[in-house]
């Protein structure tokens, strides 16, 4: 069955209802910024920031790249987003709650 980007911003909202507790509203206009998130590390570098599980604030600079994406059959994670990290030239990933905002 074939995931269409509307499925995955809903299943993704969805996560962060179950995680954090607020709302459908706020998780889904959370869901969407995530999601324009990943459409514009696709086209190149974006900055953005997250909030760490020591409650400290990164700022990071991230992108996607077409090698990233893998043709697998395991089952898609809507908990987290993962991205090739620019600092440490490394794949890094940061869950979907913890976005603060895109620069």
């Amino acid at each position: 069955m074939k995931t269409t980007f509307k499925t995955k911003v809903f299943k993704r909202a969805y996560e962060i209802m179950k995680s954090t507790g607020k709302t459908f509203a706020i998780c889904l206009s959370k869901s969407w910024v995530l999601f324009r998130l990943v459409k514009k590390m696709r086209l190149g570098i974006v900055q953005f920031t997250f909030e760490k599980k020591d409650a400290t604030l990164r700022r990071a600079s991230g992108v996607l790249k077409a090698a990233t994406t893998s043709t697998s059959k395991r089952r898609k994670n809507f908990k987290t987003v993962a991205y090739l990290g620019i600092e440490k030239q490394g794949f890094r990933c940061f869950k979907v709650e913890n976005l603060i905002t895109v620069i």
